[in-house]
């Protein structure tokens, strides 16, 4: 509890301190002689103790002409119960309001520090050894290519790749998963995990500003900007609302004893005129309390800012409300394969030689890619085993969705697929082997091919087969390998449709034709990782990238971010965004049906200003602690 909320709940207590024996003595439950005067001055101290800053933010509210607001609602329907001489009645509906006020603030308040805690990867310094000792700076100052030494129980500054020590992270803070994760050299590591043995030198290749942990604290902070559809429908209701129902308690206070007072009618139920009007305007100020629309104002945002923050809890970033509540409408997911689907750890596992040597025409291949970061390239690189020489590369040019054209000490050599190959005016053969063929050409001669295969990831068909669980209609893989390899893939993890053999711009007409499928309220996913899958993440009404390995593009371009790549998590985001939707109605429905029955309840004289606290309090009460629950998902 922050000193704000302290000092709230202290003049709270004293409030409820003068207020519970003055409304004994008021009500005659304890009898003590006093006169009137003297109650009312009593009554105003737990009032004015309790009510000073809602009275106040009433009166510049009007003052700045931002007259409509719960403050104006609560000063106007307090002041009026103690003038029409109901002193316990107009304390008590300001002191229980100050209780949700401070109720409300407590849970969103906690609900911040759940994410606070959990995003609490920000790194304060970073080691540099500067001539043999460990020197402390900001990570602001380290330069890429840096190396840094992370011990034992501190945060790693920055990503990069370990260069020396052996160690098990603590990913949880961005992935979500509590097992600790096995790390040695050669291996990449990312900002904001958690180092828990061994020393590990690292070196840095990202700069702070772009690195994991500036990057998800970025998204988190900047998530409340951006509003779903029913943030932005209550902020708009509550603009029109609460004008409407000021008007409809000022009618309900004038009309009625007017129209009593002419006609006549039902006017032998009041002992004086004023009576009358006194019973009218308790009613109108009933009526104000029970419409303050807090409950809905405040539970509306509140569910999604938690279910922003449960997903990021379970490794899920989502980039604002209204992509989780697009998130819900999601039937249709397109998929890209190299990454998504499976691990992109791509091995030769043939090579199919005529007329060069089998080690030649590896070479040839490996040098042509020696310049990409492809995980295709690393693989021939690796199958290659010897060190590049890229001085022997020249006139390179890669020609996207074919592969690449290259002179290797002076001979013409074309890597890539079929199309590469008619492209250069070769012909190329055929493999019975399901995987990547990498064909290559030589000064315009077939000179063989190379078959290269990925593994699935290990959720790849269970995460299909939650995903039809979770209501999704069809799943779709779109991909620029060859039909043989897509259908095994499609075959393996169950998918519903596949496409082959795509250029990055055929992937986008792909999306466009399954966006018109999808129909009414129905939604498209997209999951990608690489950059070419940038143009496609942006096309869908919905892109969810890769957070580990995918590339930087890729996650900006994305709406949803999942930072240890298991595509499991997909079918999780989608069960949480629809939860919070659902906690959303259901706040909207109980608030507006508890609030619109107790209106006509007060408009006809059943309703007391007990019942308006309900009505106002109480529900804005569980309905806070109803968008709460947003924040628990472990067990979706």
């Amino acid at each position: 509890m922050n000193s704000k909320q302290k000092k709230l709940l202290t003049r709270i207590i004293i409030s409820a301190i003068f207020f519970v024996p003055l409304y004994l003595i008021s009500e005659e439950i304890v009898h003590v002689e006093m006169p009137k005067i003297a109650l009312i001055i009593l009554f105003l101290i737990p009032y004015l103790t309790v009510g000073y800053d809602i009275l106040r933010k009433a009166f510049l509210g009007i003052k700045n002409g931002q007259v409509f607001d719960e403050n104006f609602l609560m000063t106007i329907a307090t002041i009026g119960a103690i003038v029409l001489g109901e002193y316990g009645e107009g304390v008590a509906v300001m002191l229980l309001y100050q209780v949700g006020e401070l109720f409300q603030s407590y849970a969103v308040g906690k609900s911040r520090r759940n994410i606070s805690e959990l995003m609490d990867i920000r790194p304060d310094y970073a080691n540099i050894e500067v001539d043999g000792q460990i020197e402390q700076v900001d990570p602001d100052e380290v330069e890429v290519g840096s190396i840094i030494v992370v011990k034992p129980g501190e945060k790693v500054p920055l990503d990069g790749v370990i260069v020396g020590g052996k160690s098990a992270l603590n990913t949880s803070a961005l992935t979500g998963e509590s097992k600790p994760v096995d790390v040695e050299e050669g291996y990449t590591v990312l900002s904001g995990s958690i180092n828990m043995t061994g020393v590990l030198q690292v070196r840095t290749t990202a700069e702070f500003e772009e690195s994991t942990a500036s990057k998800i604290l970025d998204l988190v902070e900047n998530a409340a900007s951006r509003k779903s559809k029913s943030e932005n429908f209550i902020s708009k209701f509550a603009r029109v609302y609460t004008p409407i129902v000021v008007y409809l308690a000022l009618a309900l206070a004038i009309l009625p004893p007017l129209f009593i007072m002419v006609t006549k009618i039902g006017i032998g139920g009041y002992a004086t005129t004023g009576a009358i009007w006194a019973d009218w305007i308790l009613r109108a100020c009933t009526f104000l309390v029970i419409s303050c629309p807090c409950a809905v104002v405040i539970s509306i945002p509140l569910s999604f800012f938690a279910g922003i923050g449960g997903a990021s809890n379970a490794g899920v970033l989502v980039k604002g409300s209204n992509y989780l509540e697009t998130l819900s409408e999601v039937r249709v997911i397109a998929f890209d394969k190299t990454g998504t689907i499976t691990k992109g750890n791509f091995e030769v596992t043939a090579i199919h030689h005529n007329p060069i040597e089998e080690k030649q025409l590896l070479e040839y291949a490996a040098l042509a890619e020696c310049h990409s970061s492809h995980p295709i390239s690393l693989s021939l690189q690796k199958a290659y085993g010897n060190k590049l020489d890229p001085a022997r590369v020249s006139d390179l040019q890669e020609i996207s969705g074919h592969g690449i054209q290259a002179k290797v000490d002076g001979h013409d050599v074309a890597v890539g697929n079929e199309k590469m190959m008619k492209r250069v005016g070769v012909e190329a053969r055929p493999c019975h082997h399901v995987g990547t063929i990498i064909h290559v050409a030589l000064d315009g001669a077939y000179a063989g091919h190379i078959v290269i295969s990925d593994e699935l990831k290990p959720n790849a068909k269970e995460a299909m087969r939650q995903l039809k669980k979770a209501g999704i209609e069809k799943t779709v893989m779109l991909t620029g390998d060859a039909k043989a390899v897509a259908e095994k893939v499609a075959a393996e993890v169950g998918l519903t449709d596949f496409r082959a053999e795509l250029l990055p711009a055929d992937k986008v007409s792909a999306v466009e034709g399954l966006l018109k499928e999808c129909t009414g309220s129905k939604r498209l996913a997209f999951v990608g990782d690489g950059i070419n899958d940038a143009p496609v993440l942006s096309r869908a009404d919905i892109g969810i990238a890769m957070g580990a390995l995918g590339s930087d593009a890729a996650i900006e371009a994305a709406d949803i971010v999942l930072m240890d790549d298991d595509p499991l998590k997909i079918a999780k985001a989608i069960k949480i965004s629809r939860k919070c939707l659902r906690i959303v109605k259901q706040n909207i429905t109980f608030a507006l049906g508890v609030k619109i029955l107790c209106l006509l309840l007060a408009a006809i004289g059943i309703a007391n200003m007990w019942v308006a606290i309900i009505a106002d309090v109480g529900v804005m009460i569980l309905a806070v602690l109803n968008a709460i629950r947003c924040l628990f998902v472990k067990n979706l």
